[in-house]
């Protein structure tokens, strides 16, 4: 059993566009016991889900990046077309009114600790029964 509590891990899409940020994050996340997979921006994120979404369970994106897309609408994107994927979304500049995180999805502002971030990872797993 790893730190998460999980006999297998969970795989968590990581998409941020600043790089100290998302190698941090990263780092943080396989320290707790997840498996985790980076992408700079939805375009690439998206790309990564065509072939991967069946092992991805968690989708955690900034909000604001470049691309053709803001992380808002690649959650969006993401619930529509894989919904079995949970969402967390984060932000250091916007905070989003409730109405616009899509179902099965989380906001957490930035900073933020790590601590924080897989408590809500694993919370989110635990309601959507996927242990």
């Amino acid at each position: 059993m790893n730190s998460n509590g999980l006999s297998a891990p969970l795989t968590v899409l990581l998409v941020e566009d600043e790089l100290l940020v998302r190698m941090t994050a990263a780092d943080e996340l396989e320290e707790a016991g997840f498996q985790v997979l980076e992408a700079a921006n939805a375009d690439v994120a998206l790309t990564v889900l065509e072939s991967r979404a069946d092992d991805v369970q968690v989708l955690f994106t900034d909000v604001d990046m470049p691309g053709s897309m803001d992380g808002m609408a690649l959650a969006k994107q993401v619930n529509q077309r894989w919904p079995h994927i949970r969402l967390l979304i984060s932000s250091g500049y916007a905070c989003p009114d409730p109405d616009e995180i899509p179902d099965q999805g989380h906001f957490v502002p930035k900073p933020y600790r790590s601590s924080v971030i897989v408590q809500h990872i694993s919370e989110m797993i635990d309601a959507a029964g996927d242990l």
